[in-house]
């Protein structure tokens, strides 16, 4: 895992997330037999004319595609897109991932962007849309034989046969790919040096930034925050503070939300000690 310092710089991108993706055999089939292979799974591919969708981001051609309840916009990813996703930005992180260099050539990299309907639920039926969002992910990363991945709200690149496994994993257990949908970033400001996280946002609400105690590493604090960040997807946002034993005997963490009201600010500051 590639972590950064730098968070400051960050491109245009949609409101929605949207996930690219890497296949190198897109490039080398027509658009017609991309249709018909989208048609034979089932993802009821639609053609969407240059006056629909967000084509800032998406180029032609373009298609709407359904798998359950979630309805997503499909194309070749525009440049706005491909340029927010620079690997070598050292705003963009990287899980176990090196991309080729021939990543954005035309028709390589695939964007998709998943729609609501704007009628007001789209937050409560969020979840299951988004598990059919990832359940259509991995049948397009097999489809485009992909080698890498990105996820936005992380601004985050990883290995598409490893992400692949973990949705399918997430599938069956139900436990989110922590790592694949959430950036652990290593920060300093002042002499101190902290870890945060970069997407939990988007499944909680709220993101988590620790100091990093003196003898720990990144990958001490990536191995405990991924924790939290996991009991965070799946019971919801930290509304009090809290303090529970840590990994280790002896050890314990400290969570303090943001003040209700105190404005904007959504991080849940984290504190890691030691029984003395």
């Amino acid at each position: 895992m590639d972590l950064g310092d730098h968070d400051d710089l960050i491109l245009p991108v949609p409101p929605e997330p949207f996930a690219l993706i890497v296949g190198a055999s897109a490039a080398r089939t027509t658009h017609d037999a991309i249709e018909a292979s989208l048609r034979r799974m089932g993802l009821q591919p639609v053609a969407v004319g240059g006056g629909e969708g967000d084509g800032m981001f998406v180029a032609s051609p373009r298609f709407r595609l359904r798998l359950g309840g979630a309805s997503v916009l499909a194309g070749p990813a525009a440049d706005v897109a491909l340029d927010g996703a620079d690997p070598i930005d050292p705003a963009t992180s990287l899980l176990a991932a090196s991309l080729p260099a021939t990543w954005r050539e035309a028709g390589t990299c695939w964007l998709f962007l998943p729609e609501h309907d704007g009628d007001g639920a789209d937050s409560g039926e969020r979840p299951e849309r988004m598990r059919e969002f990832f359940k259509m992910i991995v049948l397009l990363i097999d489809l485009f034989d992909a080698s890498h991945i990105f996820w936005s709200p992380a601004r985050l690149w990883s290995d598409a046969a490893q992400f692949r496994a973990s949705v399918a994993e997430m599938l069956e257990s139900g436990m989110p790919p922590v790592l694949h949908l959430v950036a652990f970033r290593r920060r300093e400001a002042d002499g101190t040096a902290s870890v945060g996280t970069r997407g939990l946002a988007f499944f909680a609400g709220q993101e988590l930034e620790g100091r990093i105690p003196g003898g720990w590493t990144v990958a001490d604090m990536v191995r405990r925050l991924s924790r939290l960040a996991l009991d965070m997807m799946l019971n919801g946002p930290v509304r009090y503070p809290r303090t529970m034993r840590g990994l280790e005997a002896g050890e314990w963490i400290g969570l303090l939300p943001p003040v209700v009201g105190a404005g904007p600010q959504t991080t849940v500051v984290v504190e890691f000690g030691r029984d003395t």
